[in-house]
């Protein structure tokens, strides 16, 4: 079989040990005859598998006691409108604009609260990370999104805010070694680094809880606490993967490790599109992301050409997202360093055999 690497940005890569656990007990989970896809979410089975990852979450990150862990569905996209729903419901809550999803959180809050931009990176197409000033008093909270998958850029070095701080921390949970502390809530869609699509992460402090009363239940995170996220049927089989996903990550050194690993990855590739002629990142240096790397040569037929042969030699899912177009490389956790050693080696031989952007067919 021919090796592939995927760069996809999200479903993205899983570990392979992983993916061959899944494999061996995809039939009879610890022998009982069932699939992990069968099992009652209020087994005995499947309540030891969401114990267990919340277990290894609260280890890997160091989340004190009195935050909750949540194990929802939506994805992030449902937390642009459960964050100020609870949070800041008919109330004002401060948004740094760094990007796409920033955006949609933005038009989401506008439902249901009163949402406020106070920074903005799109002066210089959200290349850079803005300084955030000080948030109005009356504000409910501070929205970030601390890696922004479509532009590329990353916090580093987290604020220290009066009022909670709220991270979409979707593509770099558990890449970025943050210190839970600083955030009031993190919420993260799972299929990036932590398994599946269909799972989405909470983490919320205790007493951001039960701030608003009577709100629908699927969308209260009181509800989801106080059931221990099994209000209703959760996905099961997202959560197990996770599950088995945070061993992997732990049993390879943990969280401090990833970032060692993805700084080392990230690295390379900028390395190599900062010498190159052809290739081109528009990024500033001192907000790069680690795990989503946007990148074009300027000619969108050499683009297209470039994508083309990539594919050809097993590197997929390198397409930029359609707003900005170009290229993106996701190195999440589970991409190997080898691939992208492989892949800067392609990108020069495709340098060399279009030099000056000529394309010969």
């Amino acid at each position: 079989m021919k090796q592939v690497y995927n760069f996809s940005a999200g479903p993205a890569v899983l570990p392979q040990p992983v993916l061959k656990q899944v494999q061996e007990e995809m039939l009879s989970y610890q022998g009982s005859g069932m699939s992990v896809m069968e099992l009652s979410h209020r087994s005995t089975l499947f309540e030891e598998i969401i114990r267990e990852a919340e277990k290894l979450l609260r280890e890997l990150m160091g989340i004190p006691d009195h935050y909750k862990v949540l194990f929802l569905q939506g994805g992030a996209s449902l937390q642009f409108t459960m964050v100020p729903l609870n949070l800041a419901l008919h109330q004002k809550a401060a948004f740094v604009n760094t990007g796409s999803w920033s955006k949609k959180a933005i038009q989401e809050a506008k439902k249901v609260a009163e949402p406020i931009v106070i920074a903005s990176s799109e002066d210089r197409n959200f290349h850079y990370i803005p300084e955030i000033p000080e948030a109005p008093q009356d504000a409910s909270y501070i929205h970030i999104t601390t890696n922004n998958t479509i532009e590329g850029t990353a916090y580093f070095d987290i604020p220290q805010t009066k009022i909670p701080l709220v991270a979409d921390m979707s593509s770099n949970i558990l890449s970025n070694d943050y210190r839970v502390e600083d955030f009031g809530l993190i919420y993260a869609g799972a299929q990036k680094n932590i398994g599946p699509a269909g799972l989405t992460i909470v983490i919320v402090r205790e007493d951001l809880i039960g701030q608003v009363p009577d709100l629908p239940a699927m969308l209260d995170y009181a509800v989801q606490a106080k059931n221990d996220s099994l209000y209703n049927t959760p996905p099961t089989f997202a959560i197990y993967v996770a599950k088995l996903v945070l061993e992997w990550i732990k049993k390879e050194g943990g969280v401090a490790e990833m970032e060692r690993r993805n700084h080392e990855k990230a690295a390379l590739l900028y390395a190599y599109l900062d010498q190159s002629e052809m290739f081109s990142s528009s990024v500033e240096p001192a907000f790069r992301s680690l795990t989503n790397i946007p990148f074009q040569t300027g000619n969108e037929q050499l683009d297209q050409l470039f994508l083309q042969e990539a594919e050809r030699q097993g590197f997929i899912n390198l397409k930029g997202h359609r707003s900005v177009g170009g290229m993106r490389a996701s190195l999440y956790n589970a991409f190997p360093i080898l691939g992208v050693e492989e892949f800067v080696h392609f990108m020069e031989g495709f340098a060399v055999k279009y030099k000056g952007g000529k394309i010969y067919v």
